[in-house]
This record gives structure tokens, C-alpha cells and sequence, in this order.
């Protein structure tokens, strides 16, 4: 849609792909490519799950290493994109009458600064992260993502990061095929996005697979998010799509 910033949701996958690029890497990148120049990015990221809802205000967000038993090398990447105070404090407006805190001491978790080192390697855009506040319900994250929309309008790319499987305990360190219950959530939720049948990804946790494809809900709320900041008549398109150690799920969306 001409003069709408296109919004992402990305499956970001294991932080190794950080420092070994892999099929998903590369798209990313040419998702970046095709892409009008943000202004600003506002992730929404699985990796700050926590009960009650905030957006990063600081004016240089620090990189944060929020995982451990990974190689030197992974420790040793840095994000430094700056922030913007007053897209947060927008942002906090935006979501009234929610409650939303101004967040000094986060900075970018993995979950942002793993994609966007591809995205965006210079880390000279501003960059937001919105925390999924684990006190609510599927369709209120929606919601929020529908508040959050007029941001597309100013050039902000809305980037929701997580994966719509996963499943760290049944992960198979063997190649071979995935599961047939991840399979078939996965194609569940590519029908349901292409389809725009929102109401079945809200609710999506009646799925039959639903328990085993998403045990903990934090990496697949970041999708509801993107999705409710579709405008009518536009469309969702799957990028690339994927699953990995069988129980980790590397589909992508995008709205344009």
C-alpha cells in the first residue's frame, strides 16, 4: 500500500544464526533490501516477557547477551543503534489506556539485534523494543498491535520477532523430518495469516497442536502484534518459511 510502511514478523530461530548465516539470514537481508528506509524500527521481541508492559526509552539502548553455553564469538556481537525518547513516549501514548512504562535499564535482546544485524547492519537507525507484558490475553496483545498502527504511517517499521513453533525440550539434534503436530500447526497458521482469518490466530491455542507447537505463549504473541497493525485490503505474504531441529519455526510474515 502506497505510503505504508511495510510491518514484519520474523522467525528469528537459534542465536547462532547471529554469527552463521543460513538461508533465513540471507532472507532477511533481502527483506531489508526491498523495503522503503524506515525511520525508526519498534521490535517486539519473545526475549522480554515480562508482567507488565514497557518500551525502551533510552537514547542508547545497550546490546544484551541474553542467553548462555554459546560460543566467545556470539558474546562479542554488538548492536549499537541508537534510541528515541520521543518515539517511546509516542509510543506510550498510543497505547493508553494501557498502563506503559518508560524503560531506562532494557536495552536490545537477541531477539531484535540477531535479525536486524542482518537487516540493518549499520545500526544507525533508531531502534525500540515493546516488552510482551505476560499478564495478557491473546487478542489484547492484537489490540495493542492495532493501536500501534498509525506509527506505520511515519515511516516505523513494526518488526515482531519469535517463532510460531517452538518447542525447546522436543528439539531433535538429528536432521529428519519435523513432527507432524509442528508441521501441522505451522501450515495452520501460514493458511490462517494468508487467509486473514485473525480471529484463528487469536485464538489460536484451540488448535489440537496448539500445547506442543506453543508450550509457553512468549514467541508467538509477537506475531499477534504485526497482525493487528493490518490496514484493509492489504495484503500477507509469507517470505520464507521453515522449520528447524524439528520444533522451531522459521516462518515469516509481512504486511505490504
Amino acid at each position: 500500500m502506497s505510503g505504508l510502511m511495510p510491518a514484519l514478523f520474523i522467525g528469528h530461530g537459534s542465536p547462532m544464526q547471529a554469527i552463521e548465516p543460513t538461508r533465513y539470514t540471507a532472507a532477511w537481508r533481502q527483506l531489508a533490501d526491498a523495503l522503503p528506509r524506515p525511520q525508526a524500527i519498534l521490535c517486539i521481541s519473545a526475549h522480554w516477557y515480562v508482567p507488565d508492559t514497557a518500551v525502551t526509552a533510552g537514547r542508547a539502548p545497550r546490546t544484551i547477551h541474553d542467553f548462555y553455553g554459546f560460543p566467545p564469538a556470539l558474546y562479542q556481537c554488538q548492536y549499537p543503534a541508537p534510541g528515541d525518547p520521543a518515539l517511546a513516549q509516542q509510543v506510550q501514548q498510543l497505547l493508553q489506556p494501557q498502563p506503559v512504562g518508560l524503560a531506562s535499564g532494557w536495552g536490545l535482546d537477541h531477539g531484535s539485534w540477531s535479525v536486524l544485524r542482518y537487516m540493518y547492519p549499520e545500526a544507525t537507525l533508531p531502534v525500540l523494543q515493546l516488552s510482551v507484558n505476560a499478564t495478557l490475553p491473546p487478542a489484547v496483545h492484537y489490540e495493542l498491535g492495532r493501536r500501534l498502527a498509525p506509527l506505520r504511517q511515519q515511516g516505523v517499521l513494526v518488526l515482531g520477532s519469535g517463532d510460531v513453533v517452538h518447542n525447546l525440550r522436543r528439539m531433535q539434534r538429528e536432521a529428519g523430518a519435523p513432527p507432524v503436530w509442528a508441521e501441522r500447526f505451522n501450515d495452520f497458521v501460514r493458511s490462517a495469516i494468508v487467509a486473514g482469518d485473525h480471529a484463528a490466530l487469536i485464538d489460536y491455542a484451540t488448535h489440537t497442536d496448539a500445547a506442543l507447537a506453543v508450550p509457553t505463549p512468549e514467541h508467538y504473541l509477537p506475531l499477534l502484534y504485526v497482525l493487528g497493525t493490518r490496514q484493509e485490503a492489504e495484503r500477507a505474504t509469507v517470505p520464507v518459511d521453515g522449520i528447524e531441529a524439528g520444533t522451531v519455526s522459521m516462518l515469516c510474515v509481512q504486511l505490504s
